[in-house]
C-alpha cells in the first residue's frame, strides 16, 4: 500500500461555508487540502474563489463510492473531513431520499472507502445538533439522547452512529463534532441566520420592505463558523478519536437575532418582518444549548467571537456586498 501524505487533507463540501474555513485553516497550518466536489454545472466556487491556486480539486460524489475510492488512492490524504450533505433542514422535508442518500448513506461510502484504501487514514464526520431535536435533556452533550425532528436530523442520526460503528468495528480513528449552529458571513442565504443579515441589509438600502419567516420563538446556539472548524481540526489530532459537542452554551432566539440585526443599522425588526407559515416546519426544534465542557477539557478548544459581534460582523459583510452590487462592481 502507497503511504498517504502526512500533511495533506482531503475535504468533501469544500465549496461550502466550513468547507472554505477549514481549508483556511489547513492551509495555514502547512496542509496540501485536495477538494472533493461533484461533477455539476450548479457547483459554486464563490467562498474558496481565493483559494483555489492553493488547493486541488478532484471529482467525487457521496453517491457514488467507487469515486471516493479513487480520489483517496490518487491523493493519499492523511486526513478527510467530511462535510458534504444535504444539510438544509427545510429542504430535507421535501427531499427525504435525497437527503438520506447524501447525509446518511454518504458517509458509510465514504467510511468504507476509507477501509478498503488505507485504514489508517484520520476521519472526521461533521454531526450536528439537529440531531437532539426534541431535546431530551438540557444542556446538550455527547450523551444525550438523539430525538431527531427532521428528515435531515434522523440522516445525522445515520451518519454520526455508522462513524461510531465504524471506529468500534475496524479500529478506524474517526470522529464526530456535533456542532451547533454556527454561522458566518459565507453561510448561504437560504438559512434563517444569514436570510436575516442580508434583508436587514437590504431593507436599509431600500431594495427590500418585508423580512417573511416563521417561528420566531425557535431558540439556537449560535456562535461563528470559523471557530468551528479549528475544533474539527484538533479532533483528528488527539492520539484516540471520539466524539465532541462543539458550542457557545448559550441560547438566542431568532426573534433575538432580528432585533440585533435591524438595531445594528438603526432600524426596529418589528417593522419589517412578517410571520409566513410557508416557513413553518412540520417538526419543530424549540430549543437547542449545549455543553462544550469535552471539547473545552480534551481538545482545548474555546470559541473567540460572540454572539452579538457574529450578528453584526455578518449584517457588515451584507451590507458592502450589497452595496458593491448597487456600484455595480460585485
Amino acid at each position: 500500500m502507497a503511504e498517504h501524505h502526512p500533511r495533506r487533507a482531503l475535504i468533501t463540501g469544500i465549496t461550502g461555508q466550513d468547507g472554505s474555513y477549514l481549508t483556511e485553516l489547513l492551509l495555514d497550518q502547512g496542509y496540501e487540502v485536495v477538494g472533493l466536489v461533484r461533477r455539476s454545472s450548479t457547483v459554486s466556487f464563490e467562498r474558496i474563489a481565493h483559494l483555489q491556486d492553493q488547493i486541488t480539486i478532484v471529482s467525487g460524489d457521496l453517491l457514488d463510492e467507487a469515486s471516493l475510492i479513487e480520489a483517496l488512492r490518487l491523493h493519499r490524504p492523511a486526513e478527510v473531513y467530511n462535510l458534504a450533505a444535504q444539510s438544509f433542514v427545510q429542504t430535507s422535508f421535501g427531499q427525504p431520499v435525497l437527503t438520506g442518500e447524501t447525509t446518511a448513506l454518504g458517509v458509510t461510502r465514504l467510511l468504507d472507502a476509507i477501509r478498503i484504501v488505507d485504514p489508517s487514514i484520520r476521519f472526521y464526520q461533521a454531526s450536528s445538533s439537529e440531531m437532539f431535536g426534541k431535546v431530551q435533556e438540557v444542556p446538550q452533550t455527547e450523551t444525550t439522547p438523539f430525538y431527531p425532528r427532521s428528515p435531515y436530523g434522523v440522516a445525522k442520526v445515520y451518519g454520526h452512529w455508522i462513524t461510531v460503528n465504524y471506529r468500534e468495528s475496524y479500529g478506524l480513528h474517526a470522529s464526530s463534532g456535533i456542532l451547533f449552529n454556527h454561522e458566518s458571513p459565507r453561510r448561504g442565504l437560504e438559512f434563517v441566520s444569514r436570510k436575516i443579515s442580508h434583508a436587514a441589509a437590504a431593507i436599509s438600502l431600500g431594495r427590500q420592505h418585508e423580512l417573511r419567516l416563521g417561528n420566531l420563538d425557535a431558540k439556537r446556539d449560535w456562535g461563528f463558523a470559523g471557530d468551528y472548524v479549528r475544533a474539527m481540526w484538533l479532533m483528528l489530532q488527539q492520539d484516540e478519536p471520539g466524539d465532541y459537542v462543539v458550542c457557545t452554551g448559550e441560547t438566542h432566539s431568532v426573534r433575538e437575532f432580528c432585533e440585533l440585526a435591524f438595531a445594528h443599522l438603526g432600524m426596529d425588526y418589528g417593522d419589517y418582518v412578517v410571520i409566513d407559515e410557508a416557513f413553518i416546519r412540520p417538526a419543530e426544534v424549540d430549543l437547542l444549548v449545549g455543553d462544550a465542557s469535552r471539547a473545552a477539557s480534551d481538545l482545548g478548544w474555546h470559541r473567540d467571537v460572540g454572539f452579538q459581534e457574529l450578528v453584526a460582523t455578518m449584517v457588515d459583510a451584507d451590507l458592502d456586498l450589497l452595496q458593491g452590487k448597487l456600484k455595480g462592481i460585485s
